[in-house]
């Protein structure tokens, strides 16, 4: 007898309470106990912008004396959207009756009324705080009450003579869509699953990055006070063995040391980003003295950039976008069948788990910090070769 076909298949549910991001959801309401990079800085100018970031709808713009300001796009007065509006000195005034809001929701101006407003000081647009750093806007979306300080990182502090900070949005290079179209924890969990570097980028579409990253690594796995850390351990059989370190920190940054392996701690850490349940970015800051650092490091496709494949060559050649855009606009994460070589995928639902229910008792979830002496985080990831110190790398990294 047949057993085991699909016939009577009933499908399973994705872990919505880690995988929803929207205002009032479990997962929503710890990632907005956080900053988050919504921008870059070149990107908050006279002209509104329209942005959507954890499920709300946003307008970014920067006034005239040079102050960034993210506003709730429905004018409180009659509902008409602030992204027509026209950015002035101290705020932006609506297109409709021209009510006038700065940065952080004040009603400056109701020019039809009586001397502009004699009660306007009574309402008030709903606005969120932003700061500047790194190249990028930084939004904190939280309750008031519970508003941390912005983290600062070590591995972008302190720039050598000659280095730059670098700023993608794109995705890591720009190789990719730079808005991903399914749930962003499909890519976060990615990060804490090194199995699957030798099998999709290189077993399916060739050596993307360098041929020690094909060689299956010895793995271990640890929590941090801040996430997970994965430590793969690499022998290289020229007497040096590869460590390297990835982590994830909450509540979504990803430290992936170069795959081109350049040695030591990490110049570049991102984070991921959601728009909504089915849609992401990701942000990345590196610091080099070569402006195309980050364009450089995309994973390449017999020589082609991800954007240039035909749909066969997606089919033939997959990458991160193919394999988990596959799984679904949001993963069936009841379906899983996890395994050994998957502790990183479940210790990362754990923690995740762990913090939403801080939360909803009322507590802080880590890596949220009060006091500026604390705001400096210490990054572990990077590649750090140990053994014979003038051993060549197996081969040249593959050209772009």
């Amino acid at each position: 007898m047949d057993t085991g076909t699909a016939y009577g298949l009933r499908l399973g549910q994705p872990l919505n309470e880690l995988a929803q991001v929207g205002p009032g959801t479990p997962y929503g309401e710890v990632l907005r106990r956080y900053w988050h990079p919504v921008a870059k800085v070149e990107d908050a100018t006279t002209r509104p912008i329209s942005l959507r970031v954890l499920g709300e709808e946003l307008v970014l713009f920067r006034t005239r004396k040079g102050k960034p300001g993210l506003l709730h796009p429905r004018c409180i007065h009659r509902g008409a959207s602030l992204f027509y509006g026209g950015v002035e000195d101290e705020g932006i005034r609506c297109c409709y009756h021209g009510w006038v809001f700065d940065t952080e929701g004040h009603c400056l101006e109701q020019p039809c009324e009586p001397d502009l407003g004699l009660h306007r000081d009574r309402v008030r647009q709903p606005w969120y705080s932003v700061e500047e750093q790194y190249g990028l806007l930084w939004a904190y979306m939280g309750p008031p009450d519970k508003k941390p300080v912005l983290p600062r990182y070590d591995t972008l502090e302190d720039l050598a003579p000659g280095e730059q900070l670098i700023v993608n949005d794109q995705g890591v290079g720009g190789g990719g869509p730079a808005v991903l179209d399914f749930n962003w924890l499909q890519h976060w969990e990615n990060v804490m699953d090194p199995f699957h570097v030798p099998i999709l980028h290189a077993r399916f579409s060739g050596n993307q990055f360098t041929p020690e990253m094909a060689l299956i690594p010895e793995v271990s796995y640890e929590y941090t006070p801040l996430g997970v850390r994965s430590i793969q351990m690499r022998d290289l059989g020229d007497g040096r063995q590869l460590r390297r370190v990835t982590e994830v920190i909450f509540p979504n940054l990803r430290v992936v040391a170069s795959p081109k392996l350049s040695s030591g701690q990490t110049n570049m850490i991102g984070w991921v980003v959601p728009m909504d349940d089915t849609n992401f970015r990701i942000f990345t800051v590196a610091r080099d003295e070569d402006s195309d650092f980050l364009a450089k490091l995309r994973s390449t496709h017999e020589g082609k950039p991800w954007k240039e494949l035909t749909e066969l060559e997606h089919q033939r050649l997959p990458g991160d976008y193919e394999a988990q855009k596959s799984q679904g606009s949001i993963s069936l994460h009841s379906e899983d069948h996890l395994t050994t070589t998957d502790q990183g995928i479940a210790m990362i639902r754990r923690m995740m788990a762990k913090q939403h229910r801080a939360v909803a008792g009322g507590g802080d979830p880590v890596g949220v910090f009060f006091d500026e002496s604390e705001r400096l985080v210490r990054i572990e990831g990077g590649n750090y070769f140990e053994g014979a110190a003038d051993a060549p790398l197996l081969a040249e990294a593959v050209d772009d």
